[in-house]
């Protein structure tokens, strides 16, 4: 190992963003939603909704190595900002290393506590938020806990983009947002179920 460098660097210098992306699956299955990243159809669906020129503030929770937050960079304006929040420090180092992005902040923790880390960041409210969290798989009480920390962390007119395997995700969406759009995207492995949750 290189002087200074965390094992998470240097599995992202030995395997890339495939192998780091296995091996924080592999550590905490249950916090991971997929062994594979989101196909490019799957990212294109569920971010088709966004209306970037309003978009000041985009959270994601759970980003993995990235896959969704090169494409949210690049269609973000640029005086926006990206804040991603994930429990798993290999994904963080990972991502701190490889997107170079003034833009760009990510933040060890939970999705749970999206409101003090959005304050944190100097932003009131998040204009969209992103997740692919396995809702169906997360510890009691965390699924119910982070839908109801992401409605209220929204503006009004804002959304919750959700994509999953199961359809678990719509129930714990559905106590909080009185409108869900439905959709599917079978080019993904596996095929996935999208939802955008939008606050009046």
């Amino acid at each position: 190992m290189r002087r200074g460098e965390t094992a998470g660097s240097r599995l992202a210098r030995f395997f890339g963003q495939w192998g780091v992306f296995f091996r924080g699956f592999v550590e905490h299955p249950k916090m991971v939603g997929s062994i594979i990243p989101s196909s490019r159809f799957t990212i294109a669906k569920m971010l088709g909704p966004v209306k970037w020129d309003e978009c000041k503030l985009f959270v994601e929770y759970g980003p993995g190595v990235g896959t969704f937050c090169r494409p949210v960079l690049e269609r973000l304006r640029r005086d926006g900002s990206l804040i991603v929040i994930d429990t798993n420090p290999l994904y963080i180092d990972y991502l701190k290393k490889t997107i170079s992005d003034g833009r760009f902040h990510a933040v060890l923790g939970s999705a749970a506590d999206v409101e003090e880390i959005v304050r944190a960041h100097g932003f009131d409210h998040a204009d969209y938020v992103l997740s692919g969290l396995p809702f169906s798989t997360l510890p009691d009480g965390v699924g119910p806990e982070i839908a109801a920390a992401t409605h209220r962390v929204l503006r009004s007119g804002g959304a919750f983009l959700v994509y999953q395997f199961s359809a678990a995700a719509r129930d714990f969406m559905a106590k909080h947002f009185a409108r869900i759009d439905s959709g599917f995207e079978a080019l993904n492995v596996l095929p996935c179920r999208l939802f955008w949750g939008w606050k009046d």
